[in-house]
């Protein structure tokens, strides 16, 4: 006996369903790191943070995703094409280091800029699938607030854009928290 198909529809509903709280804490946690680094080391150790944090999002988020219950690892989930769709995005955020590296080289300063706002962009796509309006507020206020505290604070950028967007991702969790009681 053949499976049955489900429809687009279908998946995307099991995908609005899901909590998807494991990839924002994996954020939280890794811009926290940088956050700290920031108040703590010179800022040639925080680059190195922050490459190694952000670059660690993912893998942190697929472990985060076992205490969760999202399980993003799980053989036995059905496939749903949201979730491929959603690792697109976050390749997507790996992949445009290749716009902050260089930016990188000729002013070091200008990573938390170009990683913060660049990363930040996967949030767009996930508003569509989710239907919920999360993912626009994340990005918006993530641009305007890394752009606008670059240039406040030039001489305190690795501590001013992490902990914006530390506090952007506190907001985050607390909204798709409660999406995801509203919607049960």
């Amino acid at each position: 006996m053949e499976p049955l198909t489900r429809t687009l529809e279908e998946q995307k509903n099991e995908f609005k369903n899901e909590k998807l709280l494991a990839t924002p804490i994996a954020g939280l946690i890794a811009w926290l790191c940088v956050f700290i680094s920031g108040i703590l080391f010179s800022e040639i150790i925080t680059v190195w943070v922050l490459f190694i944090a952000t670059g660690s999002i993912a893998y942190l988020g697929m472990g985060i995703s076992n205490l969760t219950g999202e399980n993003f690892l799980d053989k036995n989930k059905p496939k749903n094409t949201f979730d491929a769709l959603f690792f697109y995005t976050v390749a997507q955020a790996i992949l445009v280091y290749a716009i902050a590296i260089p930016f990188f080289i000729e002013n070091y300063t200008s990573l938390p800029l170009t990683v913060g706002i660049l990363t930040g962009l996967m949030w767009l796509p996930l508003s569509w699938i989710i239907d919920h309006w999360v993912g626009i507020f994340h990005t918006l206020i993530r641009t305007i607030s890394v752009l606008s505290l670059w240039y406040l604070f030039p001489a305190h950028r690795f501590i001013t854009i992490p902990l914006a967007i530390v506090v952007i991702y506190i907001a985050t969790i607390f909204i798709l928290k409660n999406r995801s009681r509203s919607s049960n």
